[in-house]
């Protein structure tokens, strides 16, 4: 972990970070790196818009915290000329929070909500119309003698992002054009991402080590580029500003800062330990798993687990947590037993 007790490792963007990413950031298409089928596709829309001389229509991105989504709304608002407004779901509170923002855009303009999956379902009615037809539904008063104003609004895009894209309602999500999942990135990718941020920050950076780095990255940019700070402090200190970063240098700070070959961190390490060593590879309750490490279980469900799902190191079970081969033979132990096959009848 760092200072701060942010992990390393973790997706989500640590507290003074985003001034960090804003300087990263792509700026075009053609700047952004990775998530082809993504990329191709909005490049296709971007030109059909502007064809017509129309805005795009409304973008929905999920998929896990780190891979672009940010950057992609920006990208789309700087192709298109526009101008973009910046909102979270938890910070419009009421339909008048919502009603102010939409009031206010330009032609054209690009409205961009974050964690749009907390938006309350309030706000959310307000939205549909504005989405949809391009009109605000406004209820003046209360009781018998409340009024409805109806508003109408300039067409505008509505760019949303969630890492949880089942939370959505199916009347709010079926009201965007296109739906892009972002994947976790290939390290073939990560080395392209971290070769453009090595450029940026005037880091003379060998490509086994972008490599090295890569492979440590869990598939997400926020966590390369994080990497590549802390191994470029460690090169600064022990070669001297300015030297070229080699691989050797790249495993040296990486191993000092804890993060093995598979990105695993040491609350990781700790929870497939306890489940190879100390449960026989489970299934075991993740209240127990927890009490055994010594963690919170909302730590290790929300923080933890989900990328060890994903690799493939645990499995989630109507009993339990257990743990693969995959988790196994990166703890150096043996596979587990094959599972018994029912006989036939």
């Amino acid at each position: 972990m760092s200072a701060g007790g942010q992990r390393l490792v973790a997706a989500d963007p640590a507290p003074g970070e985003r001034r960090f990413e804003e300087g990263l950031r792509p700026r075009t298409l053609d700047e952004f790196v990775g998530q082809e089928r993504i990329r191709e596709n909005l490049r296709v829309f971007v030109a059909a818009a502007r064809e017509r001389g129309e805005p795009i229509d409304h973008q929905l991105f999920h998929g896990p915290p780190g891979l672009g989504k940010t950057a992609l709304a920006h990208i789309l608002a700087r192709e298109m000329g526009a101008e973009i407004k910046v909102t979270s779901g938890p910070a419009i509170e009421r339909a008048g929070d919502l009603a102010a923002l939409l009031s206010n855009l330009g032609p054209g303009d690009v409205l961009f909500i974050d964690e749009i999956h907390r938006l309350h379902p309030a706000v959310e009615e307000i939205l549909y119309p504005a989405m949809e037809d391009f009109r605000l539904d406004l209820v003046i008063g209360q009781g018998p003698g409340a009024q409805t104003i109806r508003l109408d609004l300039p067409r505008f895009t509505l760019v949303g992002a969630t890492t949880r894209a089942g939370l959505l309602s199916s009347p709010l999500r079926d009201r965007f054009g296109y739906l892009a999942r972002l994947e976790y990135y290939p390290p073939e990718d990560l080395v392209r991402v971290l070769a453009r941020t090595a450029r940026l920050l005037s880091v003379q950076l060998h490509p086994d080590a972008a490599l090295e780095i890569a492979r440590r990255s869990r598939g997400t940019p926020r966590i390369a580029n994080r990497l590549l700070r802390r191994v470029r402090d460690f090169a600064a200190v022990y070669d001297g500003r300015g030297a070229e970063i080699g691989a050797d240098r790249a495993r040296f700070a990486l191993e000092r800062l804890e993060v093995d070959e598979a990105g695993f961190d040491r609350l990781d390490r700790a929870l497939l330990t306890a489940l190879v060593e100390k449960f026989g590879g489970g299934p075991v309750g993740i209240e127990t798993l927890a009490a055994a490490i010594g963690e919170d279980r909302g730590t290790l469900e929300d923080l933890v687990e989900p990328f060890l799902l994903q690799a493939g190191y645990v499995d989630r079970t109507p009993r339990g947590r257990v743990a693969t081969d995959l988790a196994r033979r990166h703890l150096g132990r043996s596979p587990g037993p094959a599972p018994v096959q029912p006989p036939l009848l």
